[in-house]
């Protein structure tokens, strides 16, 4: 899948968010059909869909089949200060995550050692109470150590060294997705689905776990990115 392609849900997805701010929907408003949405913005009917699944994902639009698509909420994209423009934005930092860490994960489910693994769970345990109390910046800093510890157990020294290098860009894309507090929640629930995964030595798994909940933790923080098809 070429690059303008990959773009395309992107773009419907900022697109419909003008559309409701510039025309005036409301919370509980229906919006066009998915048709004439698709008409209307000169987009597949696929990358329409890709669009309205992250923007459902993010709280904006309720898609109830059979009724239509629903405004749940009129906001812009999340603000945010990203201090590290001049290296890479926070969507390249999430898709080169989402390849990484996917694969490291990988490995890790065939390489991690029982002390490894109980170091993981430790760590969504402490995750969880942390959340309780509302701590996000803690939050945030056992979401990296708990991403660091599968690079580390991967045994990869190459994904090891892109990680010690960016160190400080890769805690900062981790902090991007409590900028949604009453969302934080799912972050330790998809790290526990990954250690279950990692705990059966399912690798295949283990990627796909890694990589969904790379791509959600963009979703929470406003971005949407496509992934290429296998042929």
């Amino acid at each position: 899948m070429n690059s303008i392609a990959q773009a395309v849900p992107e773009a419907a997805l900022q697109a419909i968010r003008k559309l409701i701010k510039e025309q005036g929907f409301g919370p509980g408003d229906a919006l066009p059909s998915q048709r004439d949405l698709a008409v209307q913005l000169g987009v597949s009917r696929a990358s329409l869909r890709e669009a309205l699944s992250s923007l459902s994902a993010l709280g904006v639009v309720s898609v109830q089949p059979g009724k239509g698509v629903f405004v749940q909420a009129v906001e812009d994209a999340p603000g945010f200060a990203w201090p590290f423009a001049a290296q890479a934005t926070p969507l390249e930092i999430f898709q080169l995550r989402y390849a990484l860490e996917g694969f490291a994960a990988g490995l890790a489910a065939v390489t991690l050692t029982i002390d490894a693994l109980d170091s993981l769970e430790d760590n969504v345990e402490a995750m969880r109470k942390v959340l309780k109390a509302s701590d996000f910046e803690a939050a945030a800093r056992l979401d990296f150590e708990f991403h660091q510890r599968i690079l580390l157990a991967s045994g990869n020294r190459a994904m090891v060294s892109i990680l010690s290098a960016s160190a400080e860009v890769f805690l900062e894309s981790q902090k991007l997705p409590f900028i949604r507090p009453e969302r934080a929640m799912e972050t330790w629930q998809e790290h526990r689905k990954i250690l279950r995964a990692l705990a059966r030595r399912a690798s295949a798994s283990a990627q796909k776990t890694m990589q969904e909940h790379v791509r959600n933790a963009a979703l929470r923080t406003g971005i949407a990115f496509v992934t290429p098809v296998a042929p």
